[in-house]
């Protein structure tokens, strides 16, 4: 069938990484069922079963499905009804010696769950690479911007000055907590292993006639080929299904982060502050031609909103798996935990593509402060007004009502902020005229925002990046690449 004439997911169709995608491929899992197959061919051989080593040989010749073969496994499922016994009669096929002894012992989740724990795997592994460039990228440009001054705001409105910098690392700080969750889920992840029909290891047992030492080093050999470092000491016939939990939580916690940051960029970019990357040819609106959308920054916020939910899957199916498993796991599964990663690689890489391009508006940012400055200010000019000698309750009565002429200048007239001028034309203020540019400069209404994010930049974000497989990656990224 036409790709075009059936439905296809934009998740791998229009938006994810090529490597994202084909990990989750049907490509991918059969080939790795198959490796796990003679991986449990390979330990029970090495066990005393007497396995052919033309069978293990004829296995490692063909771990990779051509198209004629996955032609075969369609039409043996369909007659079979039987996802993995249509592959281990497809498998039999192209290894005619060891057809016998596929599967030998195992049950169906031998191949699915340790499947779906390898992918698990690797998709963390892969996202733990690109958040990294990702707070890379977003450092760079806190360090560039870690001094100049902006308008903070808090409930939306004008608050006390911050620098665009440090409001960057707000964003980036937790994408740092992102990281270490990720991490933290990754290197927690367990293999199911060698387990049998209900977890029980009986079948393993009678292949080994009794010999529980065995069984015991059967689980443990196909573990270590499988590249885990340990299996789950018990299980059903599934891992559990809470493992899954503990995988798609910190990928909806990095959804609800690059939402939030996202809204950020939205937010400043309506305020004309902050923009990001808009192409020389890109259209904004296909009837307003000087429109500049965040299209990006749009983008991640609702496929952010998609990933926050799909935990809810995963806690939903944990729930319900009745004594040792019910099969309304699987279909969930088969679409929640690809589209988890998917999405997520899809939200990483539009940021890092933002962060690569954002354009900061010095002039633009100068101008609201100065909107907003004389107000905060007021609080300076009248300590310098009682350093001269002045009253402090008289010059705070002066302040407010030239306060209130200025905000009706502003608000009622539309007009700009004109309260300096208008302190500067009140002789009660001659005293510290000559002191106005330099109780107005937005450098000192900062605080210690640039130290805080040179602080911060060295002593939390350098550390975290200096991890020897998030340095490879961050060696080898290129600018991100984004599909419209």
């Amino acid at each position: 069938m036409d790709p075009n004439d059936t439905y296809q997911t934009p998740l791998s169709s229009r938006y994810a990484s090529k490597e994202m995608a084909h990990l989750f491929s049907a490509a991918n899992r059969f080939h790795t069922w198959r490796k796990l197959w003679l991986s449990l061919a390979v330990a029970e051989k090495e066990l005393g079963l007497p396995i052919p080593d033309e069978a293990i040989e004829q296995m490692k010749a063909n771990l990779h499905l051509d198209a004629q073969q996955f032609e075969i496994a369609a039409a043996e499922e369909k007659k079979r009804r039987h996802d993995v016994m249509a592959h281990v009669h497809t498998f039999g096929q192209v290894a005619p010696a060891a057809a016998g002894i596929i599967h030998l012992g195992a049950t169906s989740c031998y191949v699915t769950d340790n499947a779906d724990l390898i992918f698990l795997r690797e998709a963390l592994t892969f996202l733990l690479q690109k958040l990294a460039v990702v707070i890379q990228r977003f450092s760079k440009f806190a360090e560039e911007y870690r001094a100049l001054p902006t308008l903070g705001f808090t409930h939306f409105q004008p608050a006390q000055l911050t620098t665009v910098g440090k409001r960057a690392t707000l964003w980036i700080q937790e994408l740092l907590w992102d990281l270490r969750n990720i991490k933290r889920a990754r290197d927690d992840l367990g293999f199911r292993g060698v387990k049998g029909t209900t977890g029980t290891q009986a079948s393993f047992l009678a292949l080994f006639d009794g010999d529980h030492e065995k069984v015991e080093e059967l689980d443990r050999r196909v573990t270590a080929l499988s590249g885990f470092t340990y299996a789950y000491p018990v299980t059903s016939q599934t891992y559990s299904r809470k493992i899954d939990i503990d995988v798609l939580a910190p990928l909806a916690s990095l959804g609800a982060t690059a939402h939030k940051l996202a809204t950020d960029l939205r937010l400043l970019a309506n305020l004309k502050e902050i923009e990001e990357p808009f192409e020389s040819t890109q259209i904004g609106s296909s009837a307003m031609a000087y429109k500049r959308n965040p299209m990006r920054s749009e983008r991640v916020c609702s496929l952010a909103r998609h990933l926050m939910v799909l935990q809810q899957n995963a806690l939903g199916t944990a729930s319900v798996q009745w004594l040792e498993r019910t099969l309304d796991d699987s279909a969930n599964r088969r679409v929640s935990l690809p589209e988890a990663f998917l999405t997520a690689d899809i939200v990483l890489t539009t940021l890092q593509n933002v962060s690569e391009g954002l354009v900061v508006y010095p002039k633009v940012i100068a101008r609201r402060i100065a909107q907003e400055l004389p107000f905060m200010a007021t609080e300076n000019i009248i300590m310098a007004i009682v350093k001269a000698g002045g009253d402090r309750q008289e010059a705070h009565e002066k302040i407010r009502v030239l306060s209130h002429e200025a905000a009706h200048q502003v608000k009622q007239l539309g007009l700009d902020n004109d309260l300096i001028e208008r302190v500067r034309a009140d002789a009660y203020f001659d005293p510290i005229k000559g002191q106005l540019d330099a109780l107005l400069d937005p450098s000192t209404f900062i605080g210690r925002a640039p130290e805080q994010v040179d602080k911060f930049l060295k002593e939390w974000v350098t550390p975290a990046l200096e991890d020897a497989e998030l340095k490879q990656a961050l060696e080898k990224a290129g600018k991100a690449e984004l599909n419209v």
